[in-house]
């Protein structure tokens, strides 16, 4: 194989390694709507959304951890988001999860799990996070209550 063979089969790989990160990354989307149909768009938070819809932490009341929504919790990261975090302290593409709830505050988890475009636009540590990481987290588009869940996985870690 010569040199130009050699960079060609490289660039191959580098191109499908990219496909199949961010095959991974997306997740699965739930359908709501009929095939053939379409769904009204709702568009994600940006900066000139009023922070009221981004939540405080009055609007996450914690007590024990709830192990049935810890269970789901689990459940839906190992589906979405184990591709890119991991459930100890390194990182693999974001940051390892492991006591990331004694280092971040439970509603800004939530924000960056829900409104992921708005905290990457206007929150300095989620843009220091993406300095640091390279890579855009994606918005999986996981409801209030699956976020709900995941962070009380977290609480487990």
């Amino acid at each position: 194989m010569n040199n130009a063979q050699a960079r060609k089969s490289i660039s191959r790989l580098v191109v499908w390694g990219m496909v199949l990160t961010m095959v991974a990354c997306g997740g699965s989307e739930k359908r709501t709507t009929p095939p053939g149909t379409t769904a009204p768009a709702v568009p994600e938070p940006n900066a000139t959304t009023p922070a009221k819809e981004l939540y405080t932490a009055a609007d996450l009341a914690l007590a024990d951890v709830d192990q049935g929504m810890a269970a789901k919790g689990k459940a839906t990261s190992e589906m979405k988001c184990t591709a890119c975090h991991s459930m100890g302290e390194n990182r693999i593409v974001g940051p390892g999860w492991k006591g990331i709830t004694t280092k971040r505050e439970p509603a800004w988890i939530m924000n960056m799990i829900v409104h992921t475009d708005a905290m990457l636009e206007t929150d300095p540590e989620a843009q220091k996070m993406l300095e640091e990481c390279l890579v855009r987290m994606p918005n999986q588009n996981l409801s209030h209550d699956e976020a709900r869940e995941v962070l009380e996985y977290m609480r487990t870690l």
